[in-house]
Order: structure tokens, then C-alpha cells, then sequence
């Protein structure tokens, strides 16, 4: 339904899964509808206006649980698309659905245990909390813009390994017959990996300038800020204690790409901005000391000790794909030579170069980079003239000195040039490359493709080119529970369906009703949000005072009686409204 999700890359598609809307149940849908009528409620006021705009611009509606239909239906007028994923991906694919203009929306929804927060992203925080802000076109291509910056940031094996046990622990939070033992052992690896002393990796530190902006920003003035961040539009814990004195508020700037968090409690301190712009504006700051941008020696080195898949840019455009495992440099931090180990790609402006994909260069790749020692001009600035004048042309036995020692040595076969006719790659048969007394290459190996570049420009993480690894997505094994019911859960959520359809219907059955409240209570005593329900439609006579008189009874901790007292504000309240609208008819 919507042309954006088509137009994915294949990597990226592999993410994707069905919403299968038909396994969410009653009580999941009185989750969704309590925390919408809730939030919409409170965030009125607190909220930037967007965000109630956006609701309806982006097909979310109060009482229902979305569709990825409905969502796609509303997003493809705005530009934007919604795909349903499994859980918590990787960050790089994150961040390049962004990219994309595709929100990710893990799909399923939080159990009535973590009504008020979880650390699992679920649809209340990906739907209701990501999209409605997307409404406004500012804040739409910050957030593109991010994405588009985000995915190229370099990430780490410790990055990985934080994402995977966050990952994991989410999944067991979420599944509510989950060993408790194993939750506590889940809870501890995360907070041993959070408070390790490391460097921060580009994305470890893009990733904490995304959390406090689109999970827990702030925007307007700092006394009396609103809220944005779909971490807080989406908790109906968070959304009200954010705003207190006691959470701490600091200008948003750079400095907080080095502020780490902690998904397990609530945020401590977070950052205002005065105004979308001003993200962007921080955006950029950051993206400037980024190896995208810097490229050089310590670029490379980063996209070494990432061990994963990256790209470097070459001053002629050439772009090379790979795992980077080796690089030599000089006293004053030049890059000399370069080495891919395993499948590499080379490309010219994000379009594989025909004939040098994965297939061809599958043990990886090696090049000097720089200028041919004693000659000012570099190879890339020579004329077919200059070319001719140094011996550097097609079925010339050449022997090319670089500055810094390393050693070409063979016969050009063959050379590739841009569009403008800048020479790119230049190809050797019978080559041998050294570097002092090391053999980088020798004859018996094949051809011999060196790339042609006096410097490294930029250092990112993935293919230059999105078609030539069609599988470095890493896609997560281990899959989301689907949580399996007991014959007495799959009872409670039917009597939950029954109430539904009673309140829908607009023909409430006073006996039928008083027969679910019975058995909730005998058989289902802690159960509050069904009994709320019942209170919602339940005529005002004495026996809705028995219902509430329960209700009572089940405050049984400040948490629960907290949901219950703001449930009944909300019936109260609407109450008053229809009360005030029979007496206008």
C-alpha cells in the first residue's frame, strides 16, 4: 500500500514481518485504549502541538489498536511509511529505515503488568509515541536526516553485545511467565555492560543523541518545556514525572552524544531544545567529527577495530566495501596501503563498479593509496597526456614507487575512469606489491586491481553500494516470545471481549454486565482494568457504587492505585462531558 516499503533494499525487507493483527486480544486492546485516552488526556497541555495533530494525520485512533494498513494508508500523505519488525533491531538498520522515511513498529503490545513503562519497544511506544510527531515537516526531516547520518556511523563489538543482551531482556520482561531467575540474570549483564568503562563508538555516541531527542526530548523554554520524545509521549509514568523539578533539565547540545542512560530506570536529566531546528543545527556539529566526514588514518582504524562491514571514499570517488583488517601508515598518521580480508565491493557514487562486486574480489582487497614518490601531481589528476608521459598506460610494464615505500610492479591491462574521465582503478597482470620487505601481492595470485586515490575522505559503516551485500543486515535469532495462555488468561480475555462489544454495540445488557463483574471478582480478584472497563459503561445507580467500592479494594500499592484514581478521573470526565452535551440537546 505504500511505495516506500517497496522500494527498500533487500537487506533491509528481511527485517519485516507480519502485524498479524488477529493475536492481539481484548485485554490488549483495553491496554492500548487506557493508555491513549490517558495520555491524550494528560499530554493536552505538556505535549507539543504536533502531537495531537499527528494522531489522526498518521492514522492512529484512541480506541484501537492500529493497523500497519490504516498507519500506511495516512503515512504515504505525509511521505513516510510504517513496517511492523520483530522487537529491537540493530541500530545501523534502525537508523536506515529512517533513512528511508519508514518507521519500524514493533508490533507487539506491552501486558498490563507494564502498563506505565517497558523497556520493550512495543506498538504503544512506535506508534503512538514515533509517529504523531512525524506530522510536522521540521521535525520529519531532522528525523530522515538522522537516519540518513546514523547508519553510517561505525559501530563496535561491544555496541553489538549491548544491543543483543538489551534485546534479550526485553523479550523475557515481556513474557510474563518468564523465569524470574533468568529476568535478574538479564537485568545484571545489562547494567554490567552499561556502566563498563569504553571508548564510545560513533554509534554508541549518535545512539545517546537519538534517545535524548526522539526517545526523551524536551523542546520550548526551559522553565516550562513540552514533550516530543516518543519514549515519554508513549509512558504514562514518564510523561508526568518528566515535567517535575526534580528530573534535572539541561540545554540540548553536543555534549550530550557522551551522556550515557539507562534503559531500566527513568531518565535522571534530560535535554531541551527551543526548537527543531536547533536539532538539526546539533545534528550536523556532530556528523562533522564523524569518520563520514574525516575520513583519513583514524577513520580506518575505527572501521578495523569494528570488525563488521564498511566503506572508504578515495579523493576520485572509488569506494571500497569490506571487512577492513589491515592498514599501514606513516610516522605523520597518512594512510599508505589498505586490506579487506573476505568479500569486498567497489563502487563509484553508491553504484557497484560492473565486474568488481563480492563475486570477483571474494578473498578481499588491497591497495596503495597516496602519491607516486618524486611527481607533485597525483595519478588521479593526470591527463591522458600526463598518463602517457609517466608510462603509466595499457600494455606498459610499470614500476610505480609511492611515497612511504610501497611497490607496484607489473603490466597494465586495463584501467576504469569516471564520468569527467578521472582515472579510477588501474589493472596489472604478472604484479608483485611490496612494502620494504614485505609481499602484499604476488603474480601467482591473478589480476591485480589497485585503486587510485591520493587520500581517505570518509570511513562508514555498510556497503557503498546497498545491492552488492544482500545479506549484512543481521537479522536477530532470537525471536520475540509469543506468549502462550492459560485456559484461565484466555477466560479473563474473553470476558475482557465481552465488555468490548457490550460498550460498542451501545446496548449494554445490565444483567450480562453484572454477570462479568461477578466472575472477575471471584475469579480474576486483582484484575483493576477490567472492572474499570465495567465502570465505564455501567448505568450511574447503586450498583455501580458496589463496582467502585471494589475498586477500592484493589489498591493494593501506590503503582496500582495511581492507575486506578487517574482511570476513574477519566471516566469522570467524560462523564461530565456527556452530561454537559444531554443538557445542550
Amino acid at each position: 500500500m505504500n511505495p516506500l516499503i517497496e522500494r527498500l533494499p533487500t537487506h533491509l525487507q528481511a527485517f519485516i514481518v507480519p502485524q498479524e493483527y488477529q493475536l492481539y486480544n481484548a485485554q490488549n486492546q483495553a491496554v492500548w485504549r487506557y493508555v491513549m485516552r490517558m495520555n491524550t488526556h494528560f499530554l493536552k497541555e505538556r505535549a507539543h502541538h504536533s502531537y495531537l495533530q499527528g494522531l489522526e494525520q498518521t492514522g492512529i485512533s484512541l480506541d484501537h489498536i492500529p493497523s500497519m494498513d490504516e498507519m500506511n494508508e495516512k503515512l504515504a500523505q505525509i511521505g513516510w511509511a510504517a513496517v511492523a519488525v520483530d522487537g529491537f533491531i540493530p541500530p545501523n538498520a534502525f537508523m536506515e529505515f529512517q533513512a528511508h522515511q519508514v518507521l519500524v513498529i514493533a508490533a507487539d503490545i506491552r501486558t498490563l503488568e507494564h502498563i506505565e513503562y517497558t523497556p520493550a519497544p512495543d506498538i504503544i511506544h512506535e506508534a503512538a509515541g514515533h509517529a504523531p510527531i512525524i506530522a510536522n515537516p521540521e521535525y520529519a526531516e531532522y528525523l530522515r536526516r538522522f537516519g540518513e547520518i546514523g547508519s553510517k556511523a561505525i559501530t563496535s563489538a561491544f555496541d553489538y553485545e549491548v544491543y543483543e543482551a538489551i534485546r534479550h531482556l526485553s523479550i523475557l520482561k515481556e513474557d510474563p511467565h518468564s523465569n524470574p531467575n533468568e529476568i535478574e540474570k538479564a537485568e545484571g549483564k545489562v547494567l554490567e555492560l552499561q556502566y563498563r568503562e569504553t571508548h564510545p563508538s560513533e554509534m554508541a555516541q549518535i545512539r545517546n543523541l537519538h534517545w535524548w531527542t526522539v526517545e526523551y526530548g524536551l523542546i520550548g523554554n526551559m522553565d516550562q518545556p513540552k514533550i516530543y520524545g516518543a519514549g515519554l509521549l508513549s509512558s504514562i509514568g514518564e510523561s508526568e514525572s518528566c515535567l517535575k523539578s526534580e528530573v534535572k533539565k539541561v540545554p540540548y547540545s553536543m555534549e550530550a552524544a557522551l551522556q550515557n542512560f539507562d534503559i531500566t530506570k527513568p531518565q535522571p536529566q534530560l535535554y531541551v531544545t527551543p526548537d527543531f531546528a536547533h536539532l538539526s543545527m546539533v545534528l550536523e556539529e556532530f556528523a562533522n567529527t564523524m569518520a563520514l566526514r574525516k575520513g583519513g588514518l583514524s577513520g580506518l582504524q575505527k572501521l578495523i577495530d569494528s570488525r563488521t562491514l564498511g566503506t572508504i571514499e578515495l579523493s576520485t570517488g572509488l569506494q571500497i566495501s569490506g571487512t577492513f583488517t589491515d592498514v599501514i601508515s606513516n610516522e605523520d598518521g597518512k594512510v599508505l596501503y589498505v586490506q579487506t580480508t573476505g568479500p569486498t565491493a567497489l563502487a563509484h557514487r553508491e553504484k557497484e563498479l560492473i565486474s568488481h562486486g563480492i563475486n570477483y574480489h571474494r578473498e578481499g582487497f588491497g591497495s596503495p593509496i597516496g602519491k607516486l614518490k618524486g611527481i607533485n601531481l597525483a595519478i588521479e589528476d593526470m591527463s591522458p597526456s600526463d598518463l602517457e608521459a609517466y608510462g603509466i598506460y595499457e600494455g606498459k610494464t610499470v614500476q610505480l614507487a609511492f611515497e612511504g615505500g610501497v611497490k607496484v610492479s607489473g603490466n597494465i591491462i586495463t584501467g576504469i575512469r569516471n564520468l569527467q574521465g578521472k582515472i579510477l582503478l588501474i589493472s596489472f597482470e604478472h604484479c608483485t606489491v611490496t612494502y620494504r620487505d614485505q609481499v602484499l601481492f604476488q603474480p601467482e595470485w591473478g589480476i591485480y586491481d589497485m585503486a587510485v586515490g591520493k587520500k581517505v575522505c570518509a570511513a562508514f559503516a555498510g556497503p557503498a553500494d546497498v545491492h552488492s551485500f544482500v545479506s549484512h543486515g543481521n537479522v536477530p535469532i532470537e525471536k520475540t516470545n509469543r506468549i502462550k495462555y492459560t485456559d484461565s488468561e484466555k477466560r479473563l480475555q474473553d470476558l475482557y471481549a465481552q465488555v468490548r462489544n457490550l460498550r460498542e454495540s451501545q446496548s449494554v445488557t445490565i444483567h450480562k454486565l453484572k454477570e462479568i463483574f461477578q466472575e472477575c471478582v471471584q475469579e480474576y480478584p486483582d484484575d483493576w482494568l477490567l472492572i474499570l472497563e465495567i465502570a465505564e459503561i455501567a448505568p450511574l445507580s447503586q450498583w455501580r457504587d458496589q463496582i467502585l467500592q471494589h475498586l477500592d479494594t484493589l489498591k493494593t500499592d501506590a503503582a496500582k492505585t495511581k492507575l486506578i484514581i487517574n482511570g476513574l478521573k477519566l471516566l469522570a470526565n467524560a462523564h461530565n462531558t456527556l452530561a454537559k452535551s444531554d443538557v445542550t440537546g
